[in-house]
């Protein structure tokens, strides 16, 4: 499966969120690592649910950079 990712660079850190599975966050030192937790992160995730019998979000969401012009 493959989950939408968003990253954000913070001052000090990068973070990433899963929008189909609420919840499931990773930060990191670099935009790298915090990819690399992140992946970390969606497994375990998807593993606790699994353990605990709910169901497992199918991915669905999509994204789209959108350029626009300042006022």
């Amino acid at each position: 499966m493959k989950y939408l990712v968003v990253i954000e660079k913070g001052p000090r850190s990068w973070g990433a969120q899963v929008p189909d599975l609420p919840g499931c966050i990773a930060v990191g030192k670099t935009q790298r690592g915090v990819l690399k937790l992140i992946k970390e992160a969606i497994e375990f995730h998807i593993d606790g649910l699994r353990a605990s019998g709910a169901k497992v979000p199918r991915p669905h969401s999509e994204a789209r950079v959108v350029e626009v012009t300042a006022a």
